[in-house]
């Protein structure tokens, strides 16, 4: 048996106590800001039920397959990314350039959380600033102006980018059972509970039925070939794949847990987070007469308008932004902990790694800070909308190059590259199920993930 073996090899950064502590780990780095406010409204504006029926075909086909793999790559690697490719590049006698799998994810994950912890800096200003009532009774014009007060003052970015760097490497230093499984296990069932206070609130006192209708109104007409490349994109990136975070969680994956029958309820969690938060957010847009957005613009200028109108707006908005922040920082928690792991098994201890790594990413993060003031500048790539700064160049590089390139290598590394016999004992599948996860891997998720990339590049 190989020295690589999952079931002879045990990571040296610790082990989840169990398969729920990893779904809860793995649900919290999928759940983000994106489940918030992108898929209710691609949904809404798609088809509705529709673009719901072409959404979780991609996901059967494309995001749950893929979601297997890379676990299984982390947990038979035991490692950090990197490390981990090398581990399995050893045991399939492969060329020694995979290990560009590790590289690509770990670096992504840094280069997202760069800019993710400022946008999230956001979220912690508007909690302060809805518990205080600012947006009470001020006309729509003046509370988005707040908006933008606040992304043109470089100091107040910096001051609540730090903070939340800040509260990320807290929750790092401690380890996986000390650090990792306690902050899931205290930051994942209070975000449902803050997902089902909101979900009461709109049922009861918003325009629930507009906002059902608005997300699951089937309408067959809206489902061209753009509709069903966002949904095929949606559903590779929202289960955070090819960050490095879903391979490193996989290595603290004990072998005597199923990695289906974990992968599975992360799928479902991930999905049902992001239609409850259409379900809220949208009774509460159309009870104020107010007109669905896309984007930032949705959350900090549309919302704050019908918080600041509606009754017990203050209390409901508040708890609205804490559920926001939560859904970031377990999010940025996964996207760091792939970098922490290679630095400590370079020899580094944990606290150094984690405030090393975290301190790198927070002065890359200052581009993004200034991005929106003092270093702002448009271009445009490949026909996309014209973009601004560093902020939107480092968005670019990593959700349309560097994670589909990552999931594409990911699905021909595991389907094609790794020995077959080495996965079968990693996956454990059997039947129909296993010729569904070959045909998946090798085929249609590479193929897939292309026609994405290809379109997002070209297409537009």
């Amino acid at each position: 048996m190989s020295d690589t073996n999952s079931e002879t090899k045990i990571t040296q950064h610790g082990q989840w106590s169990s398969r729920w502590m990893f779904v809860m780990a793995a649900t919290g780095s999928a759940v983000g800001l994106g489940n918030i406010w992108k898929f209710p409204y691609m949904t809404g504006k798609s088809g509705g039920g529709a673009f719901v029926i072409v959404y979780l075909v991609c996901i059967a086909l494309i995001g749950l397959p893929v979601l297997m793999a890379e676990i299984s790559l982390g947990r038979r690697g035991r490692q950090s990314p990197v490390n981990a490719m090398k581990n399995l590049i050893a045991e399939a006698k492969a060329s020694k350039y995979w290990v560009a799998i590790g590289w690509s994810g770990m670096l992504a994950g840094f280069l997202i959380l760069s800019y993710y912890s400022v946008i999230a800096g956001w979220t912690l200003v508007y909690i302060f600033k809805t518990a205080l009532g600012d947006f009470v009774g001020l006309p729509s014009d003046q509370i988005q102006g707040q908006f933008g007060v606040l992304v043109a003052d470089p100091l107040q970015l910096i001051i609540w980018h730090s903070v939340f760097m800040l509260m990320v490497m807290i929750v790092l230093v401690r380890g996986v059972e000390r650090g990792l499984e306690v902050a899931v296990r205290f930051l994942m069932p209070a975000l449902l509970a803050l997902l089902g206070l909101l979900l009461y609130y709109a049922i009861t006192a918003a325009d629930f039925q507009a906002g059902v209708d608005f997300m699951f109104k089937a309408d067959f007409s809206k489902l061209t070939f753009g509709v069903f490349i966002s949904a095929m994109g949606h559903a590779f990136f929202t289960l955070s794949l090819a960050m490095g975070a879903i391979m490193v969680y996989g290595a603290y994956l004990p072998k005597n847990i199923s990695i289906a029958t974990a992968a599975v309820p992360i799928v479902i969690a991930d999905t049902a987070v992001a239609i409850l938060a259409g379900l809220i957010i949208f009774p509460i847009v159309f009870a104020n007469g107010l007109e669905p957005a896309a984007g930032p613009s949705l959350i900090f200028e549309t919302l704050p308008v019908a918080f600041g109108q509606m009754p017990g707006g203050t209390f409901w908005g508040t708890i609205f932004f804490v559920l926001l922040a939560f859904a970031a920082w377990t999010s940025a928690i996964s996207l760091i902990e792939p970098a922490v792991a290679w630095v400590v098994e370079k020899g580094v201890s944990r606290v150094s790694s984690v405030f090393l790594v975290g301190g790198l990413t927070w002065l890359v993060g200052l581009l993004t800070v200034f991005s929106f003031n003092e270093l702002a500048f448009e271009f445009e790539f490949a026909g996309l909308p014209k973009s601004a700064g560093f902020f939107d160049a480092i968005d670019i590089l990593t959700s349309i190059i560097m994670l589909p390139i990552g999931g594409i290598l990911i699905a021909i590394f595991c389907g094609w590259i790794m020995p077959r016999a080495a996965i079968k004992e990693e996956l454990e599948l059997s039947g129909l199920i296993d010729r569904w996860w070959i045909a998946s891997v090798c085929y249609v998720a590479p193929v897939g993930v292309s026609i994405v990339m290809i379109y997002l590049i070209f297409g537009n």
